[in-house]
């Protein structure tokens, strides 16, 4: 697995090599499962994966520094509608085009500059976004999505034409040790987003459950 990054003023990717963790796990005969799915089926058994070390890192960071400010974290999941398809159609080395150019689009709009977008495996991409209002993170998925519309990139694979991508929000108030499960959170609302269509964006809002607890506790 790989990941790699593209930050507002960027446009070459760097690429940081690290362990494979998830790519064993795609069960024969489900190619359509995406790559942050695969996650999901090695938990079911009882498999930690791990994620890139970049990323591992700017998740932490920007957890402890949301908590230090007391300030809102928000994470962006991205990934390339009917991923597989693509990868299948075009190959490696068209599919890593396309994600190239889909991560300098982002590149473009994200709000800050120290704002940077990491690729997680073959096509999904993880934005991490310490100290950015829900709205304004939601927002920021308007603007990603418009930009890549703009980039018109073929997937013949696809019932729109053209690439789209789906998202999955996540909204937390840090509190304490970085929390992995709120990566997992962001993941999921990926999960749902892709079921429900092309292009779709599903928000996780996890601060009213976490006062709930505050209060109880």
């Amino acid at each position: 697995m790989t990941d790699s990054a593209i930050g507002k003023e960027t446009v070459a990717p760097f690429w940081t090599r690290v362990r494979t963790a998830l790519g064993a796990w795609r069960p024969v005969g489900q190619e359509r499962v995406p790559a942050y799915g695969q996650a999901a089926i090695a938990r079911s058994i009882g498999i930690m994966p791990k994620l890139g070390v970049r990323i591992d890192e700017e998740l932490a960071l920007g957890w402890h520094r949301a908590a230090d400010r007391k300030v809102l974290l928000s994470l962006l999941v991205i990934e390339m509608d009917w991923a597989a398809d693509y990868f299948t159609a075009y190959g490696k080395a068209g599919t890593d085009e396309c994600v190239r150019d889909i991560m300098m689009a982002i590149g473009q709009v994200l709000p800050r500059e120290a704002d940077c977008c990491l690729r997680l495996g073959r096509s999904t991409l993880v934005i991490v976004l310490p100290d950015l209002p829900a709205l304004m993170a939601r927002a920021t998925a308007g603007k990603i999505a418009e930009a890549v519309r703009g980039l018109a990139l073929p997937h013949k694979e696809s019932h729109a034409g053209t690439v789209t991508l789906g998202m999955g929000l996540a909204v937390t108030n840090p509190r304490g040790s970085y929390d992995r499960k709120f990566f997992e959170t962001a993941a999921e609302a990926l999960k749902k987003a892709q079921r429900r269509g092309l292009g779709r964006l599903e928000a996780v809002d996890l601060r009213p459950a976490q006062e709930r607890k505050h209060k109880a506790a």
